[in-house]
């Protein structure tokens, strides 16, 4: 019973815990909206274009798509870009989409 006992606390502890990353991770569930970088380039308008470009996950086997800040610029028509953020939502591990949003003119 003893050993049952210390194997549920140390899986219960590499679940619950984790390493303080750059990058906050669920190990149920993530959502996050984080920045990226920020130009020179001021805004001639207060209405930015938005592109977003994305790629999926499964598994953490299988990856595709393009998420690029390239392609989601070019989704928008956007030339000159103000700032970009990037956008991750993963279930269990088992399905991630990864997003980067572009805002620009």
């Amino acid at each position: 019973m003893k050993k049952l006992l210390t194997g549920i606390a140390i899986l219960a502890t590499a679940v619950l815990t984790g390493c303080a990353t750059s990058t906050p991770i669920g190990s149920l569930y993530t959502q996050l909206k984080l920045p990226v970088g920020v130009t020179e380039a001021k805004a001639a308008s207060t209405k930015l274009k938005v592109g977003k470009a994305e790629c999926k996950s499964i598994l953490g086997l299988v990856a595709t798509g393009d998420a690029s800040i390239d392609t989601a610029a070019k989704n928008a028509g956007i030339t000159v870009i103000h700032h970009v953020d990037w956008e991750a939502e993963n279930i269990l591990g088992i399905i991630g989409t990864y997003r980067c949003v572009v805002y620009g003119e």
